[in-house]
C-alpha cells in the first residue's frame, strides 16, 4: 500500500510516467514484432503522410552514432543510461508533478529504446512521418512509442519553463 503522502509528491507522477512510457513501450514493440508480424506485411498506409514500417535503428536520432558492433552498442547504451541517470536524478529532486511528469516520459522513452538495444541489437521503429513539405530532416522520420514519449517530456517540459518564466516577478527598476 503507498502512502497518502508518497501519492502528493512530485517523484510519484515521475515514476508512474517512467513505467507507463515504458511499458507501453514494450508492449507495442513485442505486439507489432511477434503478434502483427509487422516485418511481413509492411508498409501498412495509415494516411497519406504515415505508414507502419519495420526499421531498425542502430544509433540514435536520424541514425547518428550508428552502433552495429558489440563495443559500439556497449558504448551507446553506457551513453544513454549515464544520461539516464542524470535525467532520474533531475526527476527526483523535480518540484512541481508537471516536471516529474514530463521527465518520467523521457527516462521510461529512453530506458525503453536502451532496452530494444540491448535485447535486440537495435531500436525497432514502426511510425514512418513523410511529407513533400520542405521541413528538412523530419520530411520522413521514423519513430516509435518511445520516441513519442521522449518527444511529449521535451514539449511539456519546454512548455512549463515558458509558463514558468511567465509568472516569475521581475525586479523593479531602480
Amino acid at each position: 500500500m503507498i502512502c497518502r503522502a508518497c501519492l502528493s509528491r512530485p517523484r510519484f507522477f515521475g515514476l508512474v510516467a517512467v513505467v507507463l512510457a515504458l511499458t507501453l513501450d514494450q508492449a507495442h514493440k513485442f505486439w507489432m514484432l511477434n503478434v502483427f508480424d509487422i516485418g511481413l506485411r509492411q508498409p501498412i498506409r495509415l494516411t497519406s503522410f504515415l505508414d507502419l514500417v519495420l526499421s531498425w535503428n542502430f544509433g540514435v536520432s536520424y541514425s547518428l552514432l550508428s552502433s552495429q558492433t558489440e563495443p559500439t552498442r556497449a558504448l551507446l547504451v553506457a551513453f544513454q543510461l549515464s544520461i539516464v541517470g542524470c535525467l532520474s536524478y533531475w526527476l527526483w529532486r523535480a518540484p512541481r508533478r508537471l516536471t516529474a511528469a514530463a521527465l518520467g516520459l523521457v527516462v521510461g522513452g529512453a530506458l525503453g529504446n536502451v532496452a530494444d538495444r540491448l535485447t535486440r541489437g537495435a531500436v525497432a521503429d514502426f511510425f514512418f512521418f513523410h511529407t513533400a513539405l520542405p521541413v528538412g530532416p523530419l520530411a520522413n522520420y521514423v519513430f516509435n512509442v518511445a520516441d513519442a514519449a521522449i518527444f511529449l517530456g521535451v514539449v511539456l517540459l519546454l512548455l512549463e519553463s515558458l509558463n514558468s518564466g511567465a509568472a516569475r516577478p521581475t525586479p523593479a527598476a531602480g
